[in-house]
């Protein structure tokens, strides 16, 4: 069982070159802002082809999503490619606080990389100049067990 700072050795690493990275899928993503109406959740996707607009609606926001996406596929028709609606708040201080959990957790992604990659040179500095795995893995607050595997993955 990992402990909670071995846990984000259980993630895979952030690719290096992610900014260069190519989407391997082309989608066309429409924006869509929800209101809530009563008890459902009206979805309005904008900037459709000929300046049409789509209203679903949703008794939770994940309905209301997919019901969005379902009337624009109708709309677009068969040969419409790959298509995505993206979902958010008409109200735009809630668009906001759903972008800050957003960005939050990006941050938390190359956090948690920043301190996968330190660990690793500071696992291989220790090993490198004679500790043993347990003195290491004490000195990094890592088991012993996570100290030899990580020296392993990084000489793979």
């Amino acid at each position: 069982m990992s402990s909670y700072i071995e846990a984000i050795f259980d993630q895979a690493d952030i690719p290096e070159n992610l900014d260069q990275t190519e989407a391997e899928v082309e989608a066309t993503v429409y924006r869509a802002t929800a209101t809530r109406t009563g008890k459902y959740w009206t979805a309005t996707v904008h900037d459709l082809p000929d300046g049409q607009v789509v209203r679903a609606q949703g008794s939770t926001w994940k309905e209301a999503r997919n019901n969005a996406l379902e009337c624009v596929l109708e709309l677009l028709g068969p040969t419409s490619g790959t298509v995505g609606v993206h979902l958010s708040p008409a109200d735009p201080k809630l668009d906001k606080a759903l972008k800050a959990v957003g960005a939050a957790r990006t941050a938390r992604a190359y956090a948690e990389q920043a301190e996968r990659d330190a660990v690793r040179t500071a696992a291989h500095h220790l090993i490198g100049n004679g500790w043993s795995t347990r003195d290491a893995g004490s000195a990094l607050g890592l088991s012993h067990q996570r100290i030899s595997q990580i020296i392993n993955q990084s000489t793979d």
